[in-house]
């Protein structure tokens, strides 16, 4: 038998109700779910994956040839930020 909210009598588990918390909480959780299946539908498509691995590569060359001019630099500026770009478009996904 239960008599009060979380304390067990007569060997019964304590009956839990679902509070205003709880829901929002499982809300949270659902939601955080989704959004990580819209990235990974994000990362998995062409026009991203291309993008990516061309500012990958281009960054790799500017290392390759060394940095030895002021263009050199902005150049791996450039691709960096084209990098970056590409991960916050990823991150800024949002359930539909």
């Amino acid at each position: 038998m239960l008599t009060e909210y979380g304390r067990q009598v007569d060997g019964q588990l304590p009956a839990k109700s679902v509070s205003e918390h709880d829901t929002h909480s499982q809300t949270a959780i659902d939601g955080s779910a989704s959004d990580r299946g819209n990235r990974l539908s994000r990362v998995l498509r062409v026009e991203w994956l291309g993008q990516t691995v061309a500012s990958l590569c281009w960054i790799a060359s500017v290392l390759t040839y060394g940095i030895n001019s002021s263009g050199d630099w902005l150049q791996l500026f450039a691709a960096s930020s084209w990098l970056l770009a590409n991960i916050a478009a990823v991150m800024a996904v949002r359930a539909d």
